[in-house]
């Protein structure tokens, strides 16, 4: 199976699903979330599938940058998904919106870097009626995909057979707002898995229609993202390269028309 290395010393118990730390690295022990825990964002909220749906450690990273990460309100997570299905849904975490940080007053955007599987990023402008923009972009190992600042989202594992494993730069003021999603039972485009475990999208009929685009990541340069070095390395080469994380301000004029 094609991995990518992120340059940062986590390795993933699948059959646990926990994290293990190099010696030189700190992060904490993960929340796991259940099927119970995510049935309010499911198409079918009585489907089966794992019990442990997903892992996630936020705040992770090298021990000679935990203060600086501290200081510049940044915060690296690792998330890990389990293989298997939802019922007729992939595996995949709860649509929602980054609560607006009280020291930027911005919803935070966020930095997605695929490490092993197969995903798609679903992403929508608003979570409203009328809900935008679409986009499902398409990643595998090694690709990058950014979420904007304020837009609804979910990261998906399109492969049932293998598991999903990312890393992400965020805010590290982050918080989660589900309640507009879970108030039109979920984003406005389902993921589906069809006979041959691909999937399709079915709209949301609680959402004015908008038109879906598939697609595969942006290059993002004008974020001054490299393509293929780790974030985590962009970050320790340049602390500065994801201060808008924390500060989306900084990009504002990227924000408008943005294409992920």
């Amino acid at each position: 199976m094609k991995k990518f290395d992120p340059g940062l010393g986590v390795r993933i118990d699948k059959d646990q699903m926990e994290f293990r730390y190099d010696q030189d690295v700190f992060g904490p022990q993960p929340e796991k979330r259940t099927l119970s825990d995510i049935r309010g964002s499911l198409k079918d909220p009585d489907c089966k599938g794992p019990d442990i749906v997903y892992s996630i450690a936020m705040d992770v990273g090298k021990k000679k940058h935990q203060k600086q990460l501290y200081q510049r309100k940044l915060l690296f997570g690792v998330v890990t998904y389990a293989a298997g299905a939802l019922g007729e849904e992939p595996i995949r975490s709860q649509g929602h919106i980054h609560k607006a940080s009280s020291h930027s007053g911005w919803s935070p955007p966020e930095i997605y870097e695929i490490w092993e599987g197969k995903a798609v990023i679903y992403m929508q402008e608003y979570a409203d009626d009328f809900p935008g923009k679409c986009y499902a972009v398409q990643a595998g190992p090694g690709d990058v995909v950014v979420v904007p600042p304020g837009w609804a989202h979910s990261t998906i594992s399109a492969d049932p057979a293998a598991p999903l494993t990312f890393g992400a730069w965020c805010d590290r003021e982050y918080g989660f707002e589900y309640g507009k999603i879970r108030a039109h039972q979920g984003l406005a485009w389902y993921p589906i898995l069809d006979d041959n475990f691909n999937i399709v999208w079915e709209h949301n009929d609680n959402y004015i229609y908008t038109n879906l685009i598939e697609k595969s990541p942006n290059k993002y340069e004008n974020l001054d993202i490299t393509e293929r070095i780790p974030i985590y390395k962009q970050f320790e080469n340049n602390p500065d390269t994801f201060q808008f994380v924390s500060k989306p301000f900084l990009k504002r004029n990227e924000w408008e028309n943005f294409v992920p």
